[in-house]
């Protein structure tokens, strides 16, 4: 063992000792706290992590824990690891203020087996990047793998800075101020009017569509006047606004709209990875179909 070249026992004993490690933080100093990753040290962070991916890759020839990185043979143990994490988080709770297996996300041995992987991905993005030859098979392989990584790097940093806030608007009252899930007061850019609770029922009285008529003002001067309901929010300036509740013993009288209002501005790159990875298998399946024919 740890006699070159490297192979499988090895890449899962740099998995389980990334685990241990992760156990001995936990212990330490307690679950990672995403909120001190906010704008803009995760941007910081992401800039530092590329440079360290690039780093590792310009050393590979020189230190041969660097190459064996880049390889199936550490790839698929990293994998084995995080799916059985992944399925652990599956079959446990998960909450916001849960430790250990109940906040796997705040977890470090699962989060520093994802930042392996992101690692592993980088490798091989740039190995497969500067021996690009044959274009049918290295397009669709970029596409996954870049999109992959990108997807995964900025929801996760991206975290920190999204914002789930709950507003609570009364009728012909103009109300800028949200409440965080501590119950926490913070003063938004955008103040919202309820203009008319709406409410749909039943024949038995219960409820079959509720939506808000609203006036939003924001800072920029915007003057909007739309509707919000449930599953179909509106948008104002990196939010999205959407129909939460009611006042539920008023039911159709409600003179109280309850909005949920979400930002999450690192979203769109998320949303960039996931749709290289969908372009990349569409390439793989018209490019793979042209060659059998």
């Amino acid at each position: 063992m740890w006699t070159k070249p490297y192979g499988m026992k090895e890449g899962f004993l740099i998995g389980g000792g990334l685990i241990f490690a992760g156990l001995m933080l936990e212990l330490s100093v307690g679950p990672v706290d995403w909120d001190a990753f906010r704008w803009p040290v995760n941007g910081i962070v992401l800039a530092g992590f590329l440079a360290l991916i690039a780093i590792i890759f310009l050393l590979r020839k020189r230190v041969y824990g660097f190459q064996f990185i880049g390889t199936y043979k550490a790839a698929i143990p990293a994998l084995v690891f995080a799916v059985v994490l992944t399925i652990m988080m599956g079959l446990t709770r998960q909450t916001v203020d849960g430790v250990w297996l109940n906040n796997m996300l705040s977890f470090w041995p699962f989060v520093l087996t994802y930042v392996y992987i992101a690692v592993i991905l980088g490798q091989i993005i740039l190995r497969r990047t500067l021996h690009f030859t044959n274009w049918r098979r290295n397009i669709p392989f970029l596409l996954n793998h870049l999109g992959l990584f990108l997807a995964m790097t900025t929801a996760t940093l991206g975290n920190a800075d999204m914002q789930r806030l709950k507003m609570i608007t009364m009728k012909g009252e103009p109300e800028w101020r949200a409440l965080t899930s501590q119950q926490q007061i913070v003063e938004m850019p955008i103040a919202i009017e309820l203009k008319e609770f709406i409410m749909e029922t039943y024949d038995d009285g219960s409820p079959r569509r509720f939506a808000s008529d609203i006036q939003i003002l924001t800072k920029s001067g915007k003057n909007i006047q739309t509707t919000v309901e449930v599953n179909k929010p509106v948008e104002v300036d990196g939010w999205k606004i959407y129909q939460y509740g009611y006042d539920t013993q008023m039911g159709a009288m409600s003179q109280t709209s309850i909005l949920e209002l979400v930002s999450d501005p690192w979203l769109p790159l998320v949303y960039t990875g996931i749709y290289m990875m969908l372009a990349g298998a569409v390439c793989m399946f018209i490019l793979g179909g042209r060659k059998r024919v």
